[in-house]
């Protein structure tokens, strides 16, 4: 016996007729949970964009797509923004224990005074600006535009937070909230890296790179001593086996080489590019605004120009906040805590003073 065509298709509406009224009987007495109902309006919603009208795109079908992926990952980073925070203070703590309690007294026994003394002050200054700059990294505010009704100058409105958006602002949707000059969001630190924390951000960068590189360096020595006595014990059997300590000697001594030289390579191959985009003037979020800017503009037959590049070096000396001689001392070799130079709201308090340019 064949169905009808009609009849299938009576049958398939009343079927979603019915399911309609079970999903939500008299608006709120729906028998799903509430995280469901969420979830499959978020869903309908997404499909919907996706024909909203004429102007859409390959790109905003993209987007649309992607969308889940992209919560689920803001999600994860929100929810464990705690544990990168503690994963990284415990390492570094572990590479500290290893220098302090294994390192430490092999300088002391086999290097000359003039050495153990260049050893105590870089080791200890590089301890100093990596803890002080991953502090203040962490708990400084990146900044964030008012929410009240001001007579500040903006580019465009946030769609989510419904606030106008000054120049070089934007929303992070891990922070749910619109950052200033922000660069990203950092699981490393738990916070997103913009106006206010971004010098302390890159400064830790550094100092880690530095200290990770100085801890590869110095016991690259102890590492290939280790790794020669792993290699005998395994290649012939008449070797004696090591005692427990020196073989917990061995194992920190190529735990702490291969962790340091990892994170000297990755991180500092990070800093570079943060370096390269400082010089630039530009944040890595505009950076790649500006790439699209330029092709567009290139197709018109014109150049592109950053408006907030003052030059190299001007560019340093606004992020390091240096505005005399004396501040690459104080406030770039020494830890120091002053606040950037501008407020992160208005960008035309530079062209630079003539009399900048020497420092």
């Amino acid at each position: 016996m064949r169905l009808c065509p009609t009849f299938l298709l009576q049958r398939w509406l009343w079927l979603c007729v019915c399911a309609r009224q079970w999903h939500c009987r008299n608006g709120n007495n729906c028998r799903l949970p509430l995280c469901v109902r969420q979830i499959w309006a978020y869903l309908r919603l997404m499909v919907d964009s996706l024909y909203y009208n004429t102007l859409t795109n390959s790109d905003v079908v993209m987007d649309s797509l992607m969308e889940p992926i992209l919560w689920m990952v803001d999600l994860l980073t929100r929810r464990f923004g705690a544990v990168f925070v503690c994963l990284l203070v415990i390492l570094t703590t572990s590479i500290l224990l290893v220098v302090y309690v294994v390192m430490l007294p092999v300088i002391f026994d086999t290097y000359s005074p003039s050495w153990i003394a260049w050893h105590m002050s870089y080791g200890h200054w590089n301890l100093v600006m990596i803890v002080f700059h991953y502090y203040k990294a962490t708990n400084t505010a990146p900044g964030y535009p008012p929410t009240m009704k001001n007579s500040i100058p903006f580019v465009s409105m946030c769609k989510k937070c419904i606030i106008p958006k000054p120049a070089r602002t934007h929303h992070c949707a891990i922070c749910n909230t619109c950052i200033l000059k922000m660069d990203h969001h950092c699981p490393w630190l738990n916070n997103c890296v913009g106006h206010f924390n971004q010098r302390y951000f890159f400064c830790f960068c550094v100092s880690l790179t530095l200290g990770c590189v100085y801890c590869s360096i110095s016991g690259r020595n102890l590492f290939l001593d280790a790794y020669s006595a792993y290699s005998a014990i395994e290649s012939t059997f008449q070797t004696p086996p090591l005692t427990f300590r020196d073989e917990m000697f061995h194992k920190s001594v190529i735990y702490m080489w291969v962790l340091t030289s990892v994170v000297a390579v990755s991180l500092g191959g990070l800093t570079i590019w943060h370096a390269v985009l400082i010089s630039r003037g530009e944040t890595s979020i505009e950076r790649h605004l500006n790439n699209k800017e330029t092709k567009r503009m290139r197709k018109c037959g014109k150049v592109y120009k950053n408006s907030f590049n003052y030059g190299r070096l001007n560019n340093w000396k606004v992020f390091l906040g240096v505005e005399k001689k004396s501040h690459w001392l104080t406030r770039v070799i020494l830890p120091s805590g002053h606040v950037p130079i501008g407020n992160g709201l208005t960008w035309d308090i530079y062209p630079f003073r003539k009399d900048m340019m020497p420092v």
